[in-house]
């Protein structure tokens, strides 16, 4: 049986496998998959695992669940791809990835269909997040092209040095279920780009999405091999990943806890790692501050995918001239957000992803309430039921609330009062982590000062959506190690070498 025949066959076994009716009827059903993807071929385990619609709380599909062995096998393909990949032209890669880039535009639809249906954000969010997608993979189609070396000065008569860069070998990638494809684009991208295979750990919580990529992968002309997905029993993949000698670099998106075992299972190996871990982003608003464009960055910030978004903001620093006035206009944007399924019209704002993320929000409420906040919008879980929580605003907050010290990840905006711009960066800097802050100011000295003293890796100034593809992703302090994105991020997936040629 050929590859493509045999990719045909499974997709019908598929329909056996997904019990949601719009899953049911994407335009392109071969992008529906629940069998783990290993060496080009589709691959059924003996388990199987649920995927359940985090809205409705309804199993969706049963996906094949993956362990020590399947993650090996990966491993063992990706490293078989390895050398085959690397001489690959780099204008060849570079035509794959644009493929890519066409073809998850081709299937914009389906593809927020599946992520809408088993992460729970609203459809137009999905349709964003895809979009944000496809602008890595054009950005790593041009610097796979721009992979340059070095002709150094001679120290000695008769010789050349030459510094190279090259693949830094087979990589494996962990990625969370809050931005699916979004976080593997990122990486996957600038992976092949460089000339690295990948074994690909997504979250149990989106494999569809995962699997629905890889589809596109294959069509597009990524070789055998060189991608391959294997979700299911985190601890198993994860152990194989990190014990082997043949997968040379981690990169991990998620918690700061996960992130500092994964540094320390690389020592083992000495595998090259990057982190993009746990944030607690502050956001400033000074006295001068446009207050209805803080009030909409805020919005944006702290509420795009229901508050589950590593930068989004956890912890909001108010000037005690503006205060009131701020709480105001916030509290009039919030109330206007509409909860609901993602597929419900207007939608704009979805559910937890589960109980746990569901509890957590549930938790930091009412430590809030305790500590003496006052709830302005919100409060309590939605009328809906199930994950659903109420978009919430709380004021008179103080820094002794566990949400100034634990990631909320969820659509609670509390709000604490400053009066100098001192103070205002000592309380953002009392974190120990530093991946995103934003702030507000019309005062180009204060905003130059202030961007200088915050400890983070990225800074927003009067506005609150600052991810792209051609900008530098990543934090400091316990926020992680190594940056995604921009010409910077392929360098994570290489190594450079030095040559000494004598005798010339």
């Amino acid at each position: 049986m050929t590859r493509l025949a045999y990719m045909l066959s499974v997709c019908m076994l598929n329909k056996n496998h997904v019990r949601e009716s719009k899953l049911m009827k994407l335009n392109n059903p071969d992008l529906l998959q629940t069998k783990a993807f290993i060496n080009g071929f589709w691959v059924e385990t003996s388990a199987s695992y649920a995927v359940l619609n985090p809205a409705s709380l309804v199993n969706v599909a049963q996906v094949s669940k993956c362990g020590a062995k399947e993650c090996n096998a990966a491993i063992n393909a990706a490293h078989t791809a390895l050398t085959p990949l690397k001489k690959m032209l780099a204008k060849e890669r570079s035509a794959i990835l644009r493929k890519i880039a066409t073809l998850m535009l081709e299937h914009k639809d389906d593809l927020a269909t599946i992520l809408t249906t088993e992460q729970g954000k609203n459809y137009t969010e999905a349709q964003g997040e895809i979009i944000y997608s496809v602008g890595f993979f054009e950005w790593f189609a041009e610097e796979a092209k721009r992979i340059y070396g070095d002709i150094i000065p001679a120290t000695k008569p008769n010789t050349k040095i030459m510094v190279t860069k090259e693949a830094v070998g087979v990589v494996g990638a962990i990625t969370p279920w809050n931005f699916p494809l979004a976080m593997f684009a990122r990486k996957f991208a600038a992976a092949f780009a460089a000339g690295c295979p990948v074994v690909w750990k997504p979250s149990e919580e989106t494999p569809l999405s995962a699997n629905a990529l890889a589809a596109i992968c294959t069509l597009a002309g990524v070789p055998q091999g060189c991608l391959n997905v294997v979700s299911g029993d985190a601890i198993q993949i994860g152990s194989a990943l990190m014990q082997s000698n043949k997968v040379r670099k981690i990169t991990f998106t998620g918690s700061t806890r996960t992130g500092k075992l994964l540094m320390r299972q690389a020592a083992d190996t000495v595998k090259k790692v990057s982190l993009e871990l746990g944030g607690n982003a502050p956001f400033i608003v000074f006295a001068d501050a446009d207050l209805d464009a803080a009030a909409e960055g805020a919005l944006q910030s702290k509420f795009r995918n229901t508050g589950q978004t590593c930068v989004c903001v956890n912890r909001f620093f108010i000037h005690d001239a503006v205060y009131d006035e701020f709480i105001a206009k916030f509290a009039a944007k919030i109330a206007a957000l509409k909860v609901g399924d993602g597929f419900m019209p207007g939608a704009t704002q979805g559910p937890l992803i589960n109980q746990m993320a569901f509890d957590k929000v549930v938790t930091h409420v009412a430590d809030a309430k305790l500590k003496g906040a006052t709830i302005v919008h919100g409060g309590k879980p939605h009328a809906l039921g199930g994950l659903f929580y109420e978009p919430t605003l709380i004021s008179n907050a103080n820094t002794s609330m566990l949400f100034n010290t634990e990631e909320t990840f969820g659509p609670l905006a509390a709000c604490i009062r400053f009066k100098t711009t001192e103070e205002a960066l000592e309380l953002a800097n009392n974190s120990e982590t530093g991946l995103a802050a934003y702030f507000y100011t019309k005062d180009l000295a204060l905003a130059f000062q202030v961007a200088e003293q915050l400890e983070v890796g990225m800074i927003g100034i009067n506005d609150g959506i600052i991810s792209n593809e051609v900008a530098p992703f990543g934090g400091v302090k316990e926020s992680g190690i190594g940056r995604e994105g921009s010409k910077y991020g392929i360098d994570e997936y290489l190594n450079i070498k030095y040559t000494l040629i004598a005798g010339l």
